[in-house]
């Protein structure tokens, strides 16, 4: 007979305050989950029907609880059963997060430390597992779903849930405080430019100035840092490219939900095992040439592709979007150069920055500023190249002015004054975008 509520100050390892009572719980959890597991015929395993299983699972694991924890209330008793089954059919302790849709990231650090992030901040929650061989059969139910493997001989695997969530573990050797699992959730229904507005990430100008370019076949390359939103204005901006034209996507995990309804996904493959097998990002964005794309969309480019995708935006596909990390407008370029050196090829550097600037006509910026707020900070034009150097003339931006009370960025968006050079081209397609657009003004972020 296990006893849960006495209650006592303890430390682990690493000096983390850890809950005893919830501990011995998720010890008592897993034991009885072992047993149960050893406990369950191949027959009753072998049932198709889900809900009859759950059933016969549910009576061997209340029999076990009579056993092992005959003195539990009747609501730890039922909260014991509910998690027993998660510990079966689901994701253990992570189940009820999960299921959670304001969660956009799970983040476990280790055992006894797992954070999650809601509207922009993290928070510890008070989640254990019971020790590490716990945290690693969850880690490899996971990978398991999704066809991948992972243990001493292949530590680290980064793979797409079925519901489109992004996983990426890491274990020991690679680990050196034990297994570690990062899970980014995307929402069933994408973000709209509504929303965007809503919250104060961009202007009603900006949107417009947008959404004209996109229409107008101007390639864009979105850029910011992890978690900065590249991916969901991205998506958002999706919408305002015609109907009849068709897209190709490319990515490593596949994330992107297009408001578009003629797209092709492809999604790169990892080397298997025995090393082989791998379809790269270059070898996708190749292929996509051959599929008779309107536009080309790179989830992210981060390696040799770049140069296939900017000779994509020179020779037919303009009108092609793609994100990359960077810490403004400027470093985004200067990584697109290092990209292009990635190739092997000895391309003159005039010669790639030409490339870039006559294929890529915008460059927007967005950042995660302090207490989760995202912002775009800067839509600039490439303007040319002069003196050999890419020009750049910022459009719109913003200016962060401090932090409120609650831990929260302020500040101001604002409008230049520069009227973009691509206006004419705008006009040519169609698109007429007012002058007072782009008149200098500031613009606060309560007013929008």
């Amino acid at each position: 007979m296990v006893a849960l509520n006495s209650r006592f100050l303890m430390v682990d390892a690493d000096n983390r305050q850890v809950d005893p009572v919830e501990l011995r719980y998720q010890k008592l959890k897993v034991m009885i989950h072992e047993e149960l597991v050893d406990a369950l015929e191949l027959s009753m395993l072998a049932l198709a029907d889900h809900e009859q299983l759950s059933g016969e699972v549910r009576l061997v694991a209340q029999d076990l609880i009579r056993e092992h924890a005959a003195g539990l209330e009747p609501a730890e008793r039922e909260r014991l059963i509910d998690d027993i089954m998660d510990e079966v059919f689901g994701l253990g302790p992570l189940e009820s997060l999960m299921k959670d849709k304001t969660i956009s990231d799970i983040l476990v650090n280790q055992i006894h430390e797992v954070y999650i992030e809601r509207n922009g901040r993290l928070e510890l929650t008070p989640i254990l597992f019971a020790d590490d061989a716990h945290l690693m059969r969850i880690i490899q139910r996971i990978v398991s779903r999704v066809g991948r493997r992972i243990d001493e001989v292949s530590p680290m695997v980064d793979a797409r849930l079925p519901d489109g969530s992004r996983i990426n573990a890491v274990v020991p050797p690679l680990a050196l405080n034990g297994p570690t699992l990062s899970i980014r959730r995307f929402g069933a229904r994408p973000m709209q430019v509504d929303d965007m507005l809503e919250i104060g990430s961009m202007t009603t100008d900006m949107v417009d100035f947008l959404a004209a370019a996109v229409d107008a076949r101007m390639s864009l390359l979105i850029a910011g840092g992890t978690g900065a939103g590249k991916t969901t204005l991205l998506n958002a901006l999706t919408r305002y490219i015609p109907q009849d034209e068709r897209i190709v996507t490319i990515e490593d995990s596949a994330e992107l939900q297009l408001q578009h309804r003629h797209v092709v996904r492809l999604e790169t493959r990892p080397p298997n095992t025995e090393g082989t097998g791998e379809i790269t990002p270059r070898a996708l964005v190749r292929n996509s040439l051959r599929m008779r794309p309107d536009r080309i969309i790179v989830g992210e480019v981060r390696g040799p592709e770049a140069l296939d995708m900017l000779q994509a935006m020179n020779t037919g596909h303009e009108g092609s979007l793609t994100t990359i990390h960077s810490n403004d407008t400027r470093d985004a370029l200067s990584r697109l150069e290092l990209m292009v050196a990635m190739t092997g090829y000895d391309l003159p550097i005039p010669v790639v920055r030409q490339y870039i600037a006559n294929g890529i006509s915008l460059v927007v910026h967005l950042s995660r500023l302090k207490g989760g707020a995202r912002r775009v900070m800067r839509v600039s034009e490439i303007t040319g190249v002069e003196g050999g150097e890419i020009q750049l003339q910022d459009v719109f931006g913003f200016h962060q002015t401090g932090v409120d009370e609650q831990g929260y960025a302020i500040g101001e968006f604002f409008v230049t004054g520069y009227r973009p050079n691509c206006l004419e081209s705008l006009k040519s397609a169609g698109v007429q975008l007012s002058d007072r657009m782009f008149e200098k003004r500031r613009i606060p972020v309560k007013m929008i």
